[in-house]
């Protein structure tokens, strides 16, 4: 299995850890204690990850987490998938394999006892055996989240691989993907996405530059006579 109940595991501290600060925010009735570090990129709070926890919060009519499916790749410190776990959802959060023990630390102190399913978290390198660790179909999500996924680490066309991995033609998988616009390879990356998947905005933040599209796998091109 690839993912681990939290509720299985001892809490587990970083055996290396820099202390930067922590975050406390109230969404889906909840007060979230995040606690960062300045060790990489996946142990800090950025500003996809809170605009769309808000906005699974405040769409539950329209995309209820409720005993839904829910992935989260590239989950950093763990606030997405809390928020969906705190929404009823059954989460798998995944990132590096140094970024787990931050994330399952906020995990369990944000969700024990008060999700209906406890949050699972597995390894996941963007592109790297998606197939034997993910076998689709036995992997299916209804829901695929990603929030400032996309910055200058040179796994763009990996990334994009992982997207279209768990959300398929044909599919029932719904991808939500939220990201800060800051360089050149955000906009070159939302073409990429564009082109591989059927996609609407459906939250714009100009002030925080945060964009949240809602998408799902375009359907392949059949060939020719």
């Amino acid at each position: 299995m690839a993912g681990e109940a939290l509720d299985r595991r001892n809490i587990w501290e970083p055996s290396v850890y820099y202390p930067l600060g922590r975050e406390t925010f109230f969404i889906a009735g909840h007060d979230i204690s995040i606690r960062e570090s300045m060790d990489a990129y996946g142990a800090l709070i950025w500003p996809g990850a809170v605009a769309l926890s808000r906005f699974l919060e405040d769409n539950q009519q329209q995309m209820s987490m409720m005993d839904k499916a829910v992935l989260e790749i590239g989950a950093g410190t763990g606030l997405l998938s809390t928020v969906a776990g705190l929404l009823g959802a059954w989460v798998t959060a995944t990132d590096l394999p140094d970024i787990l023990p931050n994330l399952t630390f906020n995990l369990l102190r944000n969700t024990k006892g008060r999700c209906r399913y406890a949050p699972q978290v597995a390894a996941l390198t963007w592109g790297q055996d998606l197939g034997r660790d993910f076998p689709h179909p036995s992997f299916h999500y209804d829901y695929v989240l990603a929030a400032d996924v996309v910055y200058p680490h040179g796994c763009a066309e990996e990334l994009l691989q992982t997207m279209r991995h768990f959300c398929r033609p044909g599919g029932r998988t719904t991808l939500l993907w939220a990201n800060k616009v800051r360089f050149q390879s955000d906009l070159r990356f939302t073409e990429c996405f564009k082109s591989s998947f059927n996609s609407t905005l459906v939250l714009e933040l100009p002030q925080q530059e945060v964009r949240i599209y809602k998408a799902t796998a375009k359907e392949a091109r059949r060939g020719g006579p």
